[in-house]
C-alpha cells in the first residue's frame, strides 16, 4: 500500500495533542515480526517525543490519539485507565437486529495466538450497542465499549449473532456485491473479491480532556472503502 503523508492524517492538533484518522491495513505499533511502517513510526519522522495513548487494531480506521510529551501522555494514560475516554466506534454486521443501548456483558480471555474468545473466568468486558441504520441483510451498528479488553466489539458482536462484515477470524463472512445485486458479472476468468478487503469496524469518535481540563472530542470520517460499503447496501435495501 501507498503510505499516506502523515499531516494528511490529522484532524485534531494543539500542543499537547493529535488526533489522526487512521487508515486501514496499518499498524499503530511495531508488530511482532519485521520492521514494517506503521503510525508512530510516520509521526516520529515529524515529533520526536511522540507516543501512542492507546491503539486500533490495523484493520481498524478511525480516530487514534497520540501525545506529544510525556506528561501529556501520562494524562490522557490515566484518563483511559478511569475509563473516562469515551469512544464511539461504527460497525457493519450481518443480520438485520433492533437495538437501543444493549448492555453486552461477556467476559473475555486472550489466547496465544493474537486472538481473544469469550470466557466465563476471563477479565469483564462491556460494550454498549445501538443500531443506527438497518439494511436489507445487514445493520450499521454504534458501539460504546466501556471496557477495552483485545478484539472487544468484535466478539461482543459475534456473541449478539450479528458478527462483523469480513471479520472471518470472529463469525463474519465476507461480503459480496453478488448477494444483493441479481444481475452481477464477474468477467470471464475473476474470480469475485470481497468487497471490503477487511472488518467493517471504524473508530468514529474520541472524546477525552486536555491538560487544561478542556474536553477534547473528535469525529473522524468513515475512510472510502466503509463510506462506499454504507452507501451501497442503502441503495440495496
Amino acid at each position: 500500500m501507498k503510505l499516506p503523508a502523515f499531516h494528511d492524517l490529522i484532524i485534531f492538533e494543539n500542543e499537547d495533542y493529535l488526533v489522526i484518522n487512521k487508515p486501514p491495513f496499518l499498524a499503530t505499533l511495531d508488530e511482532r515480526v519485521g520492521g514494517a511502517p506503521n503510525i508512530l513510526r510516520l509521526a516520529r519522522q515529524h515529533y520526536d517525543d511522540i507516543q501512542a495513548a492507546h491503539r486500533l487494531d490495523k484493520e481498524t480506521s478511525g480516530a487514534l490519539a497520540l501525545a506529544k510529551h510525556p506528561a501529556a501522555y501520562r494524562h490522557l494514560a490515566m484518563q483511559f485507565e478511569a475509563r473516562t475516554v469515551k469512544k464511539v466506534y461504527h460497525a457493519v454486521g450481518w443480520g438485520v437486529h433492533h437495538y437501543d443501548g444493549l448492555r453486552v456483558e461477556r467476559n473475555i480471555e486472550t489466547t496465544t495466538k493474537g486472538k481473544a474468545r469469550l470466557a466465563f473466568n476471563g477479565k469483564p468486558a462491556e460494550t454498549l450497542v445501538r443500531t443506527l441504520e438497518t439494511f436489507a441483510r445487514h445493520t450499521l451498528f454504534e458501539c460504546l465499549p466501556v471496557t477495552g479488553r483485545m478484539h472487544q466489539i468484535r466478539l461482543h458482536l459475534m456473541y449478539l449473532q450479528a458478527p462483523i462484515v469480513g471479520d472471518t477470524m470472529y463469525g463474519g463472512d465476507d461480503f459480496y456485491l453478488s448477494s444483493l445485486k441479481r444481475k452481477f458479472n464477474v468477467k470471464q476468468g475473476d474470480e469475485e473479491q470481497p468487497f471490503i478487503k477487511r472488518f467493517a469496524l471504524h473508530a468514529r469518535q474520541l472524546t477525552f480532556q486536555g491538560l487544561d481540563g478542556e474536553p477534547i472530542s473528535v469525529e473522524a470520517e468513515y475512510p472510502k472503502d466503509f463510506r462506499v460499503l454504507v452507501e451501497t447496501l442503502r441503495q440495496y435495501s
